[in-house]
């Protein structure tokens, strides 16, 4: 069946796109008000899309018909700290997607401590295997009250345990036992599951037989 997503409610389009693009990382915002209110909320909307550059996109939607206060952070501040989601960490970062008002600290209420950021004020989530530190290079206006968020890297936090080699930047990335968000209301997947596949060579490039359509 094919869709036409120029004949689609916003909220049909959401469903099948949650369903099919998976698994999503997920980044775990900290954001900080100009009063320097911390504030940190899960988003699956989120990938990295440039390397040179470094650059990161967050899509941040709407709650009430009000911008979340996530995305009025980062506009006010231009700045964030994306925390990645270790698996024992997973109630705690649905916790954070709870509907608060903006003086609750969402950090504490979760059992969750902060560690300093070494170049933006927001600060990272201490128990985070990995964060990256950002700043905003471009607000896309989406929709009303919905942002797209294109910011630079500008810093990384990595756990010293998971370094296999500092010196050659080479990161033992199962040992962080990441979270990955998958399809529908309260769906997860831990990336454990993994296999390697070499690149193949066109030199000694060899015909495949394309798998049969359904």
């Amino acid at each position: 069946m094919n869709f036409d997503f120029s004949q689609l409610a916003p909220a049909d389009a959401f469903k099948l796109l949650a369903s099919v693009v998976v698994p999503r990382p997920i980044a775990w915002v900290v954001s900080q008000s100009p009063q320097g209110r911390v504030n940190a909320a899960p988003f699956s909307f989120f990938n990295v899309v440039s390397s040179d550059p470094p650059i990161v996109a967050l899509g941040i939607g709407p709650r009430g018909g009000q911008l979340k206060d996530t995305a009025r952070n980062i506009v006010a501040t231009g700045e964030f700290v994306v925390n990645m989601v270790p698996a024992e960490l997973a109630e705690a970062m649905n916790h954070t997607s709870l509907d608060y008002v903006a003086d609750v600290d969402e950090l504490a209420r979760a059992g969750l401590q902060t560690a300093p950021s070494r170049v933006v004020a927001p600060p990272r989530i201490a128990q985070s295997p990995a964060a990256l530190e950002c700043r905003v290079w471009q607000v896309l206006d989406a929709a009303p009250q919905r942002v797209i968020v294109l910011a630079r890297v500008v810093a990384m936090y990595v756990r010293d345990e998971a370094l296999l080699d500092p010196a050659r930047f080479y990161v033992d990335t199962p040992s962080l036992h990441l979270l990955a968000r998958m399809h529908g209301a309260g769906w997860y997947a831990r990336t454990s599951d993994l296999f390697q596949m070499h690149a193949p060579d066109a030199a000694n490039d060899l015909a495949v037989r394309p798998a049969q359509g359904h």
